[in-house]
């Protein structure tokens, strides 16, 4: 059997950003996991002692906090710096992006619309810079936008791992319904490309493993996209989640990776397959 990887796959700038700075500060605590890969966080507790926490009344204890890639509300962090903590800003340019879109439509009073999860700490986080968090709607359809009490003006921004096909979708159902939009692609170029990636190679595998965090947003995007053009495609966390059954009478196995997979468990995963299809 081939073994095949994407064009694209893996660590995307942000997350490269955000390892790299909290290799820089050992000895400290992340505010939320810093990424979704919880083997990428247990070598950074191991190897670095960085530490978690998993909300603002653990955070007090802490005296250095990184602040996750996904961000973190903007009241929490306005909390933290009040306190006079040392605080290293790992969020990812790209989620600070929309968080600064809305706040500054929000303030020339637009309604904000955010297409994402409403659950992700990434949206938790950009609805947060709204003026008034009653006038900020997430939405994942374009169903979502019915009776929605939009005002005249609307400003729409996305979740950055979102499928921009999805996006469009929702930008088209605004125009219809509002006088005046203000779309603002908030989607990471690296998405794209690990995405298209991972389509392509699809295609051509009879069967693909998608590696990840279970929790990972985009990851499970690419397990999705993987889904459309290979049926027996899977989402794994490490190489310990192999099923030889997977590949008997396989002849391509393609694989990809989410935007926060070190390469470190992509290459285990690839060895522990040729072991298994040796």
């Amino acid at each position: 059997m081939q073994i095949k990887l994407a064009s694209s796959y893996g660590f995307c700038y942000g997350v490269k950003r955000a390892i790299e700075i909290a290799e820089q500060n050992p000895h400290s605590a992340t505010y939320g996991p810093l990424i979704h890969n919880k083997d990428e966080i247990n070598r950074l507790k191991n190897n670095f002692n960085i530490g978690l926490v998993e909300n603002i009344d653990e955070a007090h204890k802490e005296d250095s906090i990184v602040i996750r890639t996904h961000g973190i509300p903007k009241k929490e962090l306005k909390q933290l710096k009040a306190e006079g903590k040392k605080i290293i800003n790992a969020t990812c340019p790209y989620v600070t992006t929309p968080q600064q879109i809305v706040e500054r439509m929000s303030k020339d009073g637009y309604s904000i619309v955010i297409f994402g999860d409403k659950n992700h700490p990434e949206i938790k986080g950009v609805v947060s810079y709204a003026e008034d968090e009653k006038d900020a709607f997430v939405v994942l359809k374009p169903s979502d936008l019915y009776d929605l009490p939009l005002k005249s003006k609307v400003a729409i921004v996305a979740q950055t791992t979102r499928k921009p096909q999805d996006f469009l979708a929702i930008v088209n159902e605004l125009v219809l319904r509002v006088k005046e939009v203000r779309v603002f692609n908030t989607i990471c170029n690296a998405t794209f490309e690990n995405q298209d990636a991972a389509a392509e190679l699809a295609k051509e595998a009879d069967v693909m493993i998608v590696i990840g965090g279970k929790h990972s947003s985009n990851t499970k995007q690419l397990h999705s996209i993987c889904s459309n053009y290979c049926t027996d495609s899977y989402l794994i966390e490490n190489e310990n989640e192999l099923n030889p059954q997977w590949f008997e009478g396989k002849s391509l196995c393609g694989i990809s990776a989410g935007a926060s997979t070190p390469d470190w468990i992509v290459q285990n995963v690839v060895k522990k397959l040729k072991e298994i299809v040796s």
